[in-house]
Formats: structure tokens, C-alpha cells, sequence
């Protein structure tokens, strides 16, 4: 598919319907965590006269916790059922939730919020395989990189725009009510938008639901694993989950202690590596031609590799003078020794988007037809585990003395490697041209 037809998916029923679902509810879910963290860091941990920074992690958690547990119905729901039906329920789903969510602002309850975004995790946990293993069903072979960078380029906007309006809106006058009530338009807008989404088929409409997820998430695995053709497109994106949830988890510190700089610098280092996602997804497209191949995705994995090496170069400054106040954002790009900061982050979200959505494409495109939803859900554990190790394996780095410069650069040689990895499979299955 042509570059200058990608944007024309946005104006057929089959694709825009799905496109406006997964916006609005990617905007909603991360709308919903970026005020609930503020709520609970500058409000409810004191009022509760617990450890803020206790609370945050057990919320990250809450939210993480589900793709575990209900990776396997999720992934046979999708295969059993009409996975436009589904998505719808699990929309309708989402408005019951972020009433809850409302009712927990109004009540200052920090354990009912908490459940409430642990509920918020399960229904994403059950929409993303249905969401990425429709796109087959609707889309031509050569469709299919241009419909992944599309909705890989929404899920960042959204990402950017939730986050920080929650976060600004969540400590205002009245800013209780103003979220509870957006999240529940949004919601509602989001299952409004899945009613547009074409039908499908089941795959399997006699695929059999255990109540015994843990045993049968573990069964699905092991028969995932050993699907060489999807394995390793699979961790090659958990990698890149791992890589991002590194960079945007200490944004707000590198800005502050590294740079010197205030909270509005490192909501626009969001603003920027949303930004470059989006257009190295987009630019899939235009580069690949809509060919399913992952042959450029290890000169993407070096690229982010480079430009990691270099942020760390020029990041290294001297300490902060204790009582330095802090810049601006004006006052951070009138130095222009501070210029290559942001055009490295753009180029690391920039190779971010070409390494990724590649990657999706050859999983839709080479996993048996039965098997695409659970692939995809067994992709989300896979996530989850990276971000996990990303945020731990972050907080011992920084507890043994390394600075966030050099955990910028550690990132550099491991994505390294990673690209290597993935070049050792360029004549393999997963990587041969189609489309």
C-alpha cells in the first residue's frame, strides 16, 4: 500500500470505526492511571497516612497484574467469538468501570481506585487481542503496515494527550469531578464507536473457556513457544517495551536532577517521544511499501542503539549547585547546548516506531489463523514481564549509585544485541517478504 493511501484507511467503515475504539480507549486508560498516580502522590497517600511512593507501585501493579492472570480466556474468547461482539462488551465494560472510578475520586477511597484500575487492566487485557487480531480480518495482506502504524500512531497520541490532562486536571478545583466525569463520556464515546466495527467470523466458535486461567495461561504458552515464527517478532517487542517504559519512567527526574530543568520540560520529552513514535509508525508505510517484512527492524534497533549512546553524551554535566532553581522550558531551549536532548529522543521514538510496527504485522501475518489472538495474549505477559524488569531492574540500577544518564546508555548496547539477535533470523520465517 502506497504511502499517500495509508491515511485513506481512516475513511473506510472496516478500519476508522476500530481506529476511533482503540483511541479513545488507549486516551481513557492512561487519562485515568496519570490521575489517579497525582491523586494519590500529592492527596490520598497522606490523608491515608501511607508511603506514596508504596501506593504508586502497588497501583502500577494493579494494573499490570491482569494481563497475567486472564491472558488465556482473553486470547479464546477472541478466537471463539465475533471479535467485533467482544470488543463492544468489553466497551460497555469500560463505562461500569470508570463509573466506579468516579464514585472512588468523589469517596477519596485509595483502595477502591486501585480496584478500579486493576478492572481497567483486565478489560484491556481482553480487548488487545481481539483489537490486533481483527486487523487481518479486515485488511488486505499489504494493508496490513499501514493499519499498524496508523493505530500504533493513535495509541501514542492518545498516550500523550490522557496523561497529561489527567494529571492537570485531577488537582484543580473541582478536578474530581471533571475526570470521573470525562472518563465516563470517553467511555461511553468508546462504545459508541465499537457498534461501527464490521462483524467477524469466530474462528473457533467451539473453543472451550477453562476457569482455571493459570493452568491453561501456562498450556497456552507452552504451545506459543513453540512457534518459532511468532516467538521472535514476540520478545522483539517486549524488547521494545522494555527499552520505552526505560526512557519514559525517568523522564521526570533526568529532567529535574540531570538537566536542571522543571516539570514542563519533561512533559514536553513525552510530548516528543510520542511524537517521533508517531511518525516512525506512519512512516512504516512509505518505507516498506506494504511488505510484511521485518528486515529493517534490526537498522531501527541500531539507530535507537546510537542515539542512546549520544543522549548519554550529552547529558553529562556537571552537578546541580544545591538551591539551583529550576529552568523552563523557554529558558531550557535558549541554550543551545541543550538542542540535541530532544532531537535524540525524537530519534529514539522515531527508530521506536519503525522497529515495532513491522513486528506486529509479521505476527498477524504468520501465525496460524486459530492462533493470532492467543499470540497476541501471550504477547501481553511477555510485556508485562519486560516492563516489569525495566522498572526493577531501573530502581537497583539506581540503588547501587548509576546515574540515569548511564542507565540511558546501558540501553544502547542491549538494544544493540537485540538488533543482532534479530539479524541471526533475517533468512528465517519471520522475516521473508510478503505482500
Amino acid at each position: 500500500m502506497s504511502a499517500k493511501n495509508q491515511f485513506s484507511l481512516l475513511t473506510t467503515s472496516r478500519f476508522l470505526p476500530l481506529f476511533l475504539t482503540q483511541f479513545l480507549g488507549a486516551f481513557n486508560d492512561n487519562f485515568f492511571k496519570s490521575a489517579l498516580m497525582m491523586f494519590i502522590t500529592f492527596r490520598l497517600a497522606d490523608e491515608s497516612g501511607s508511603d506514596p511512593r508504596v501506593m504508586v507501585n502497588v497501583a502500577a501493579g494493579a494494573f499490570v497484574l491482569p494481563f497475567f492472570l486472564f491472558a488465556a480466556p482473553a486470547g479464546d474468547l477472541a478466537d471463539r467469538s465475533d471479535r467485533a461482539f467482544l470488543m463492544r462488551q468489553v466497551k460497555l465494560a469500560e463505562i461500569f468501570i470508570m463509573a466506579g472510578a468516579a464514585v472512588g475520586f468523589y469517596l477519596g477511597d485509595i483502595w477502591l481506585l486501585i480496584v478500579v484500575l486493576f478492572l481497567m487492566g483486565a478489560q484491556s487485557a481482553f480487548f488487545s487481542p481481539a483489537k490486533y487480531s481483527i486487523l487481518p480480518q479486515h485488511l488486505a495482506q499489504d494493508e496490513l503496515i499501514a493499519g499498524n502504524g496508523l493505530i500504533q500512531m493513535g495509541t501514542y497520541l492518545a498516550i500523550l494527550s490522557g496523561a497529561i490532562l489527567g494529571g492537570v486536571l485531577i488537582l484543580r478545583q473541582g478536578g474530581i469531578y471533571v475526570v470521573g466525569g470525562t472518563a465516563v463520556l470517553i467511555a461511553a464515546a468508546g462504545w459508541v464507536s465499537s457498534w461501527f466495527i464490521p462483524p467477524t467470523q469466530p474462528i473457533d466458535p467451539t473453543r472451550r473457556i477453562s476457569l482455571r486461567f493459570l493452568r491453561r495461561t501456562w498450556e497456552m504458552v507452552q504451545n506459543i513457544v513453540s512457534m518459532r515464527e511468532v516467538v521472535v517478532p514476540m520478545l522483539a517487542i517486549s524488547w521494545f517495551w522494555l527499552v520505552g517504559a526505560t526512557f519514559l519512567a525517568q523522564f521526570p527526574t533526568y529532567a529535574r536532577l540531570v538537566l536542571g530543568a522543571n516539570e514542563n520540560v519533561a512533559t514536553s520529552f513525552l510530548a516528543i517521544f510520542s511524537l517521533g513514535i508517531g511518525i516512525g509508525s506512519t512512516a512504516c508505510n512509505a518505507l516498506l511499501r506494504g511488505r510484511v517484512t521485518a528486515r529493517f527492524v534490526p537498522a531501527a534497533a541500531f539507530g535507537i542503539a546510537a542515539a542512546s549512546v549520544l543522549l548519554w553524551m550529552f547529558s553529562d554535566r556537571p552537578p546541580m549547585p544545591p538551591g539551583t532553581s529550576l529552568m523552563g522550558l523557554g529558558a531550557f531551549l535558549k541554550n543551545p547546548a541543550n538542542w540535541p536532548i530532544p532531537l535524540c529522543l525524537l530519534l529514539i521514538a522515531f527508530c521506536g516506531g519503525l522497529y515495532i510496527v513491522p513486528l506486529y504485522a509479521v505476527i498477524q501475518s504468520r501465525a496460524p489463523e486459530g492462533c493470532v489472538a492467543r499470540v497476541i495474549a501471550c504477547s501481553n505477559i511477555s510485556d508485562s514481564i519486560f516492563m516489569t524488569a525495566s522498572a526493577v531492574g531501573s530502581s537497583l540500577l539506581i540503588s547501587w549509585g548509576w546515574s540515569i544518564a548511564q542507565i540511558f546508555i546501558l540501553m544502547g548496547p542491549l538494544t544493540a544485541i537485540a538488533g543482532f539477535m534479530i539479524c541471526l533470523h533475517l533468512n528465517g520465517p519471520c522475516c521473508r517478504v510478503e505482500g
